[in-house]
């Protein structure tokens, strides 16, 4: 039914020129009129396409044959590129990847949002690229057994729970795989039954790594389906012998069947619960479970920023949206200034209290609730925020929630998006609320893969009471 809607159908092969690149890093072509997605592909190929999926008005090919490569190509440097799902852009030059992000931000906020850059009305500041190299201050690595009940731990292949044995990503630092060279030893030696999601037997799930660079202290956790781990001590002792700069070794339980990495309940094998970094100046502690941005050099930038945007005067407010640990909100205020933070989850109020005693912080509050309690109560208190600055998740903020921000009447609102699309579709309900876009610059804090960040300036206009 599907192939007779297409000119063509599946294990079809023709010619295409890839013109554009998809949100998910796939090259887009287009042949008798219908969209074709292309991983592994870069504006300017021209290939050969064999058709291996038939959607309703597009289809999916993969490369059969090259024909004429795009002057954005680059040699791979990575042996797992083409079976890992992690980085979709390491087949083109970094240029051209932050060529990509920077157009996909400005065509979200314009097709979507319904704005325009040409006429001057929004600044476009252009794109903070990094490098693809050991960035990451943070690994989930799945463990599984391949078909002959090997130790196998990597990442998943794209848009599966399929393990590609990793021996050496190129975004971790080196000490992470130093780290799970000692955990392959281990297992080999002395190891646990592995995880089977399936089925939901065995004991090792994932392993979870998290470093601090500036301070170098690195945090080791166990994800085990169960309560203990056979030859634990083991592992610790050769944790402690070849890697000192672990400063904590966590077990995290988690039994549920989920996909949902961590658990709820933890034990401290050796060290203290958390480790700490330095941000923008100021000291955070780093546990399993707090929030803490991959990219650490990336997000200072991005957090300056975010600071530049919210021109703090003195003695006025912030109030600080999804604050989590209150990493962002206390990176951007001073001794002048008072901080408001909100946060729906209890533990990461906790955490950022931490925090802002840690740095010696008096004029931080922490309210453990929603944008609606905390509205609630500054208005109880005959108090109103002088500038807002919301992180939400991917799917962006609702409209309840943009109504309310609209209505405590904020001089100014920085929006801190890692979604386009939503931040597109939320700056234009922002516009109807009399909060116009004023300027956006783009964040690369995931070089390599197909995530952008971005951070908005919206001004409240005159006429908004």
């Amino acid at each position: 039914m599907v192939e007779k809607m297409l000119p063509f159908k599946k294990n079809d092969t023709f010619k295409l020129k890839i013109e554009a690149m998809g949100s998910d890093g796939m090259g887009i072509g287009k042949h008798e009129g219908v969209v074709i997605f292309v991983p592994l592909t870069a504006v300017g190929d021209e290939i050969e396409v064999k058709i291996v999926k038939l959607q309703k008005n597009f289809a999916f090919g993969i490369i059969s044959k090259m024909l004429s490569e795009s002057k954005d190509r680059v040699p791979v440097d990575c042996p797992y590129f083409n079976q890992c799902g992690g980085c979709v852009y390491r087949h083109i030059s970094p240029e051209s990847e932050n060529n990509i992000k920077a157009e996909r931000v400005k065509d979200c906020i314009e097709r979507i949002g319904g704005f325009s850059f040409a006429d001057g009305s929004i600044e476009f500041e252009g794109i903070e690229g990094g490098t693809r190299y050991n960035y990451r201050n943070k690994a989930q690595i799945p463990l599984g057994l391949d078909k002959n009940n090997k130790l196998i731990m990597g990442y998943y292949a794209k848009h599966s729970h399929r393990i590609v044995d990793n021996k050496k990503c190129l975004l971790h630092p080196e000490i992470f795989n130093s780290i799970i060279d000692v955990f392959r030893d281990w297992y080999e030696q002395f190891g646990d039954s592995v995880y089977n999601e399936e089925t939901h037997k065995g004991v090792l799930r994932h392993l979870y790594l998290r470093v601090g660079e500036k301070t170098g202290d690195i945090l080791f956790c166990l994800v085990i389906n169960g309560d203990k781990v056979k030859n634990l001590d083991k592992l610790a002792g050769m944790l402690k012998m070849n890697i000192p700069e672990i400063k904590s070794f966590v077990l995290n339980i988690n039994k549920e069947k989920t996909n949902v990495i961590l658990g709820t309940k933890e034990r401290i094998i050796f060290g203290e619960e958390h480790i700490k970094d330095i941000l923008c100046g100021r000291v955070f502690n780093i546990s399993p479970l707090s929030f803490y941005q991959v990219n650490r050099k990336q997000a200072e930038k991005l957090y300056n920023k975010a600071k530049e945007y919210a021109d703090l005067k003195e003695n006025e407010t912030l109030l600080d949206l999804y604050c989590g640990a209150g990493t962002i909100g206390l990176s951007l205020i001073n001794e002048t200034n008072k901080l408001i933070g909100v946060e729906i989850i209890p533990d990461a109020i906790e955490n950022a209290k931490k925090n802002a005693k840690e740095n010696g912080i008096e004029n931080a509050e922490f309210i453990c609730g929603d944008a609606s309690d905390a509205a609630k109560i500054l208005s109880d208190r005959g108090e109103k925020p002088d500038v807002i600055i919301v992180d939400p998740p991917r799917k962006g903020l609702d409209s309840t929630l943009i109504d309310t921000v609209s209505k405590m009447s904020p001089k100014r609102v920085v929006y801190v998006s890692c979604d386009p699309a939503t931040l597109g579709r939320d700056l234009k309900i922002f516009s109807e609320k009399g909060y116009l876009t004023k300027k956006v610059k783009a964040f690369d804090l995931f070089p390599g893969t197909s995530h952008v960040e971005t951070v908005c300036l919206l001004d409240r206009q005159a006429n908004v009471i």
